[in-house]
Order: structure tokens, then sequence, then C-alpha cells
């Protein structure tokens, strides 16, 4: 495990906090599949006491991002095509309904959605697959924070989408390229107001999966 600088973090959310630092880490090949992610080094190096790393741990054992193995500690899943089969339906219900709840108001946020896919486009032309997944994930963040329903994004939030995102990256090989274009069209739908969104959306997420 490499060491790497790591900025203070705050008192508010700590547990909340280090769940992300860790679910970042994973994303990026800190911790690979299978590898042991050891409290007491999480603590050191964050600079925190080991109860709110334990409780990360736990938040992440729930979303089935790790697993903790009798006298042998916490570890990252090796996750499989079969874990990304069971999570991009979810994820794809959950924004269909987002689409349905913020239909109406999905127009007024079209040229919004408009500035954050040339960026997507422009990642895609430089090669940037780090930016591209980024900023895919802003565009859907985006539509479901729309739909203006506290409990939808937070279980959204909780299913780990970006690690989820680059996971089909690295399993599936999912090409990020061309999602620019699929969001085009649903801008377009957006703008008219396509009772048709909803399932446009449900499809195109359906497209990650294996």
């Amino acid at each position: 495990m490499n060491s790497t600088p790591t900025a203070p973090l705050l008192r508010t959310g700590l547990a909340d906090q280090i769940r992300e630092f860790i679910v970042d880490g994973i994303s990026s090949g800190r911790w690979e599949p299978g590898e042991r992610i050891v409290e007491r080094r999480i603590a050191a190096e964050l600079g925190v006491s080991q109860g709110p790393v334990r409780e990360a741990l736990r938040q992440l054992e729930a979303q089935r991002l790790i697993e903790s193995l009798p006298n042998r500690g916490a570890r990252v899943r090796d996750f499989t095509e079969e874990d990304l089969g069971e999570i991009f339906p979810v994820r794809a219900g959950l924004e269909r309904t987002a689409v349905e709840l913020a239909l109406p108001r999905l127009a007024g946020c079209a040229d919004a959605l408009e500035s954050a896919n040339r960026e997507l486009q422009r990642a895609a032309e430089s090669g940037d697959l780090a930016a591209q997944m980024r900023l895919s994930i802003v565009f859907h963040r985006h539509v479901v924070e729309t739909a203006g329903n506290r409990l939808l994004m937070s279980v959204w939030e909780s299913l780990g989408i970006e690690l989820w995102t680059t996971l089909s990256l690295r399993v599936h090989r999912t090409e990020i390229y061309s999602k620019s274009a699929e969001h085009a069209e649903l801008i377009a739908a957006f703008r008219r107001q396509d009772p048709d969104a909803a399932r446009m959306l449900h499809d195109h997420v359906m497209n990650y999966a294996p």
C-alpha cells in the first residue's frame, strides 16, 4: 500500500469521510481486490482513532465493497460480473424514477447538463479516462438531484456509483467514450419533455452492465 499525503479530516461526519477515502483508494487501484485494509494503518495515516475507521468499514461491508473474515480482518471483495449484474439494474431503476419525478424541471437544467456533456466529450477526445468517468457521474448525479427526493438521492449515493463504474470499466471493459452522444440524446428528450425519457435513461445505465 502506497503512502500518499492526506488532507486533515473534519470531525463532523468522520466515518463518512473515511468511507469515501477508502472508496477512492479502491477505485484508483490503491487497494486491489483481495487486499487487506488495515484499520490501524488508515487511522494513523488520517490522524484519527480506529473507531470511525471501523464504522466506515462496517458501512462498506453493508455496501458489499469489502468483506470481513474471522481472524483476518477486512479486505476488498473480489468483484465479479455477477456483482455488476446485480448493481446496475438497481441503479437504472433509481435513475428511471428520478427522471419520472424530475421531468417537469429537467428542461430548465438542460443548459447545465449540456455544459457537463461538452466537458465529457473533450475528455473523451483527449483520452482522459478518469475525467470521462467523473464527468459521466456528474451528469447522472445532476439528474438525480433534480428529482428533489432526499431518500432517492441517499440510496443512489449509497450504491457507490464511482466505484462500480470503475469496476465496470475494469471487469466488463465498458466504453465510456460513446456516452456523450447518449447524453446528448437524453438532454434533447428532457428539453422536449419526452415521456419516454425515463426509459431512455434506464437503458443508458444498463449499457454499463455485463
